[in-house]
Order: C-alpha cells, then structure tokens, then sequence
C-alpha cells in the first residue's frame, strides 16, 4: 500500500496506514474497539500508551460518585469504563486531534455519557466539582527523556495537587511500575491506598488513591489478572514480620510480578506459613501444600551447584530461573547447554546457608 498510493481521493496512504496499523495494535489490547464497527484510530504510539481494557475495568471499579472527571483523557480506553460506573464522565485532552478522535468513538461505543473537552484538565477541574478524578501523567519530558519523579512528568502532580483536591475528594493516579513506592509517597500526600496490577505476570501499572486531608497508614493490594483467575493479596505499608529461613522441602513458591513489586516478602512468610530460602532469595518453601498467589512447584531434587552434577542429570531442555545467582540466565544455558522450554523448571540459587544450589522443578497446575 505505501508504494501503491491510496484508492481514496481525499484519504492519504499515510492515515489508511496508521489506522491498519493501529487497529492491529488493538486486536488483543483493545478486543472491544477492534470488534465495533466505524472506530478511529490514533498513531501507533497512542494505542501503546493507553490502558488495557483489563486494567481500565479495573480502574472504574475503584472509583466513587456520579461524576468522574479523567483529566488526561487520551484514547478514551479509561473514560469508556469510567462511564459505566458514573452518571457523567467529562473527557480532558489537550491534544484537539486526540480530543477529536475519542469523541467520535465515544459515539460509535454507545457512550453518551461522556464529554470531551479539548482543554488542559488539571486547570479546567480547578473551576468544577467532581465525585471522582483520575489524571495518567505523562512520563515523557521535553528536556530529559524518560523520568522517574512525579514531579518532572506532564501534569506535576504534586505541584498542582492541593488545587485538585479542592475540586474532588477522591483522586486516582496511575503512575509506570517503574516508580518507587516510597519515592512516590514522598513526593504525593495523603495516599490511603495503592494498587500494583500485574496482567500474566506483567506489572502494568500502579494506581495511587488519595483523599483531601487523609493522613493515616497506606493499604497495599496487589492484583495478578490470569486467563481464568485473579490473584489478590493485600496489607498495610511498612508493616513488618519475622521472616524464617529453611533448606528447600517438598513444595517451592514464587510469588507474582505485582508482590515482587510490593516488597512483602517477610509479610509473606508469616501470612502464607511458609519458610523463606534467603534474606535476598525471594522464594518460598514448605513440606505441606499451600495456596499462594504466584507459582507452585514440586521439588524433584536439590543438587549443590556444580557443573559436573548438573552434567550427571542429562537436562538438555528447561525453564530455567534466578534468584539471588551470580549468574545470568544466558550464561547458565551457555554454559550447561540447556535449551530454554519443556516439563522441567530449574531454580539457580542462594540458600540461607550461603550454598548455590539448582532446584529442580515440575509445576504444580492443580492442588494435590
């Protein structure tokens, strides 16, 4: 097509491009965009920086009230959900192409409850009151390329966030998995929750409630969308457990993306009744089967590490993991020949005793 030209006199190759582009983009991330007829696509780009629809349902339920103001609307993934919870959802894009864009959608979506305003939200919510807001920061900056403060992303919100709490008594912000929860909560005040959502194992975002004038303690839930399942686990900020420590037994946990995230790892110990391996090595063990929100394995065997007993058990395919291992993942597959899939999964590690040892695994599917 880019050599051929357009069919269309008053379409350029370049747009019919964008919006094949784009709506492949969407197939899999967007399965109720793809799947309406009349849709608009936005540049590649857009379709990557927005929302999953798994992650936006998610946002809308954690919202309150009957108007919800989405100050950085983009796409409109996130009002869409919005609006099926609230009674009025108001759309603030202050890209006019963007704006354009989702408010055509928002028609073919069935969507009449949302409005969209080709305005800067943060200074456009400073003149309304709002049951609920919700702002995405723009991690990009002009100067400095990707950024790692709230405070050097577009809009600043804690620069700006005494003013938008005048206008709403309930502010979600979703911030990259990139950020550092104690680096976040000194830069924001008054965060009552904060949830880090995982999609397949994948931290996709973190979500940061506040309330005007809140100041107590700070409750964590994780969140792990599987195909057929959702694993939670939750607890409070800086709350802290005696972590006990014990050689590999019968069963070997690794808890999700989203935990591994939180940094809950003694919390876990205690809550889950396991033992730790390692202060450093975040992986769990017991004798008795327990549930746990991550992955379970059988232990098959434990051997000290060493080339010559890994040689001894003829593993040419496996998955292979580690934790607390001076070596990286390709170096042990260079180094042991071992091609990467299969039954077998292989834990190189550090237990508490200071030993490198390889576990090796068969998953667990099914409770025994």
């Amino acid at each position: 097509m880019a050599f051929a030209g357009s069919p269309f006199e008053d379409i350029t190759v370049q747009e019919l491009i964008q919006q094949i582009e784009s709506r492949r983009k969407a197939e899999k991330k967007l399965p109720t965009w793809h799947n309406t007829g009349g849709i608009y696509y936005p540049k590649k780009l857009n379709i990557e920086q927005t929302s999953s629809e798994i992650t936006a349902k998610y946002k809308a339920s954690l919202l309150k009230g009957k108007t919800v103001a989405d100050c950085t609307g983009g796409f409109g993934v996130d009002s869409y959900y919005f609006s099926k919870q609230a009674e009025h959802v108001t759309h603030f894009e202050i890209n006019s192409t963007l704006s354009s864009i989702a408010n055509h959608n928002f028609k073919q979506l069935d969507a009449p409850n949302v409005t969209c305003k080709a305005v800067d939200g943060v200074k456009a919510i400073q003149k309304e009151l709002y049951d609920s807001i919700y702002i995405d920061p723009s991690r990009r900056h002009e100067t400095k390329g990707k950024v790692f403060f709230l405070k050097d992303c577009e809009p600043n919100i804690p620069l700006h966030l005494s003013e938008i709490l005048n206008s709403s008594q309930l502010l979600l912000v979703k911030t990259a998995p990139m950020l550092d929860i104690s680096i976040g909560l000194e830069e924001l005040k008054h965060v009552f929750e904060i949830h880090i959502v995982a999609v397949n194992n994948e931290v996709k975002e973190l979500l940061w409630l506040l309330k005007a004038d809140y100041n107590g303690s700070v409750k964590i839930v994780t969140k792990n969308f599987k195909k057929n399942e959702t694993e939670t686990y939750s607890f409070t900020y800086n709350e802290t457990a005696e972590a006990f420590y014990d050689e590999p037994k019968r069963f070997l946990y690794e808890p999700n993306a989203a935990i591994l995230k939180s940094g809950a790892f003694s919390l876990l110990s205690k809550d889950f009744k396991l033992k730790k391996l390692h202060e450093h090595t975040h992986l769990y063990t017991s004798e008795a089967l327990r549930n746990f929100p991550g992955r379970r394995f059988m232990i098959e065997a434990v051997l000290p590490y060493s080339k010559k007993e890994l040689k001894k058990q003829g593993i040419e395919k496996a998955n292979i993991t580690t934790r607390n291992f001076p070596e990286s993942v390709s170096t042990i597959r260079k180094k042991h020949k071992i091609k990467d899939g299969g039954e077998i999964y292989l834990f190189f590690t550090t237990i508490y005793t200071s030993k490198k040892v390889v576990l090796i695994c068969s998953k667990i599917k099914d409770a025994i």
